[in-house]
């Protein structure tokens, strides 16, 4: 079951509650990069001559976030034979956009438990007394 089968789920059942959707995580992406651990490994530097072949069929993705925070996903590649650069790439973006999922969904649940502002808080604020009590906002 991958997010697009979950996300038909919970509209099919109607759930409208507040929640994170995938469109809400490929919005949060202003971009996205992708190198080998032998691109990251040999870089500019002649180290590229001593290493490891299997450094190449290891991927990397990395997302970064419309607020500058970084998340990082992987693909290794067990038989070098089967290494494909454009499925390591997608099964490591799928790795990194899981790792979105919880981020969002701390924001959001952030959000949700906000106290809300009354007329009553504001004119208590205005005031300067307490605040009444707000259980319907809890």
């Amino acid at each position: 079951m991958n997010d697009k089968t979950i996300e038909e789920q919970i509209q099919a059942k109607g759930l409208t509650a507040p929640r994170v959707t995938p469109a809400d995580i490929e919005a949060e992406i202003a971009s996205e990069h992708y190198f080998t651990a032998k691109d990251g490994a040999c870089g500019f530097t002649i180290a590229a001559i001593n290493a490891p072949p299997q450094l190449a069929l290891l991927t990397f993705c990395v997302l970064v976030l419309h607020n500058g925070f970084t998340v990082t996903g992987e693909s290794a590649c067990a038989s070098p034979e089967n290494f494909d650069a454009e499925i390591g790439r997608t099964i490591a973006r799928q790795n990194a956009v899981q790792k979105v999922w919880p981020l969002l969904g701390f924001r959001l649940r952030d959000q949700l438990a906000a106290r809300v502002l009354t007329e009553a808080d504001a004119e208590a604020d205005l005031a300067g007394t307490p605040r009444p009590d707000n259980p319907s906002a809890a």
